[in-house]
């Protein structure tokens, strides 16, 4: 393993046990998330900024807001990483209170309303609440069955394309067309082409690409998740590394991972979702590489856009195990 990607994987494990101190009752997926976004910063978490972090975001919202739930971990990780965890809390809440006007009250609203808050300035909230609320219906009318609350961030993260509403749409289409035989999982399937659907390619070569990498690691004996771990494999594979290299290194990282208490046979992590992880510690700093090129050009918002992805593509793990576990409790 390279001594750079050795040093991401510790910075992971480092910073989950970080979160699990401060965030003691949470669950263990949960306090990974959060750990996951300070790893893609290349930041160290801090257990008293955490804990200073979290009374904050109580004595923001009431005792019953989505922001209390099991939400309060990745925002906690996403305001303290930040810096300014009070004048992005503030903002946070302004855009949740106009994305309450048009969708129902979940735990993914607050993910989506931080999202277009950590990443856009004031003036452009309440078009982009707009743009967020517009897609959500125009993808809901086109998979009605299969679009609900948790597809919200996702929403306002596709609000962010300098893409049009049309283009969006069409190109998600087009790869679900493509991809659909390929995959059980509707819902997975439908999140990974709201990842593909913000790079320029065409839509056929998305495909294409996500695919040598799916079929690709399945033949190194290691099989990736077709359910919430799905769309990482889209960011993956619109990374300018090759597929080789991609499998070749997400497997390292996932033996080393294996090896690490918390990661392995008897841990809440299971083996595919350590997958995912692996997947987001190689493509790491790739995806930073790609946004500074892309910059020299004007179009680094999809790669931007891509690590927010993961972001709440973890979000999603997490609440997903969270309300698995509270279900059969």
């Amino acid at each position: 393993m390279k001594e750079e990607t050795k040093k991401r994987c510790e910075l992971l494990v480092q910073n989950r046990d970080v979160f699990r101190e401060a965030f003691m009752w949470e669950d263990g997926l949960t306090c990974l998330a959060g750990a996951g976004i300070f790893t893609m910063a290349d930041k160290r978490a801090d257990v008293a900024a955490l804990k200073q972090c979290k009374k904050m975001i109580a004595k923001k919202v009431s005792a019953f807001s989505n922001f209390l739930g099991v939400v309060r971990v990745p925002v906690a990780a996403i305001l303290t990483e930040s810096g300014r965890e009070e004048q992005l809390m503030e903002q946070g809440l302004t855009v949740y209170k106009r994305l309450k006007k048009d969708f129902m009250s979940s735990s993914y609203l607050p993910m989506a309303a931080m999202m277009i808050a950590q990443m856009t300035e004031e003036k452009d909230y309440e078009e982009l609440a707009e743009r967020t609320r517009t897609l959500y219906k125009r993808i809901k009318a086109e998979h009605p069955f299969l679009t609900s609350s948790e597809d919200s961030p996702l929403c306002a993260l596709l609000a962010l394309s300098k893409k049009s509403d049309d283009e969006l749409i069409l190109d998600m289409e087009k790869c679900y067309e493509v991809l659909k035989p390929q995959f059980m999982h509707a819902n997975a399937l439908q999140s990974l082409t709201h990842v593909l659907a913000l790079f320029d390619e065409p839509a056929e070569l998305k495909c294409e690409k996500t695919m040598q990498l799916f079929h690709g690691l399945k033949e190194a004996g290691k099989k990736y998740g077709t359910n919430y771990e799905l769309p990482a494999l889209g960011v993956l594979a619109m990374t300018d590394m090759p597929v080789k290299e991609i499998i070749q290194e997400m497997i390292e990282i996932d033996e080393w991972l294996s090896k690490q208490k918390g990661f392995g046979l008897w841990s809440n992590v299971t083996p595919k979702q350590r997958l995912m992880y692996a997947g987001m510690l190689a493509q790491n700093e790739n995806i930073r590489t790609d946004a500074v090129r892309a910059a020299s050009v004007g179009s680094m918002v999809a790669m931007i856009l891509a690590q927010e992805m993961v972001i709440i593509i973890m979000f999603v793990c997490s609440i997903t195990v969270a309300a698995s576990n509270s279900s059969s409790s």
